[in-house]
């Protein structure tokens, strides 16, 4: 597994941060999905050569979930 960081921005307010974390863990293969409000930090681990694939899966939830929100890599 590798970590992945990324920036998320347009975030509301910490019950949004809460929501959009439960919804992310539900995705299969993704693992220690964690989303800080008070940081904007987006946090999960996956295997390496799926990452592009899990990054299209959160962006989608995140698009429908909290359409104004926008992550991008650190």
């Amino acid at each position: 597994m590798t970590k992945y960081k990324y920036k998320i921005k347009n975030l509301d307010c910490a019950n949004c941060a809460n929501s959009l974390e439960l919804a992310l863990q539900k995705i299969e293969g993704l693992e220690n999905i964690t989303i800080s409000f008070m940081t904007e930090k987006l946090n999960f681990e996956c295997e390496e050569n799926e990452k592009e694939k899990y990054l299209e899966k959160i962006k989608t939830i995140i698009q429908k979930e909290e359409p104004d929100v926008e992550i991008e890599e650190v």
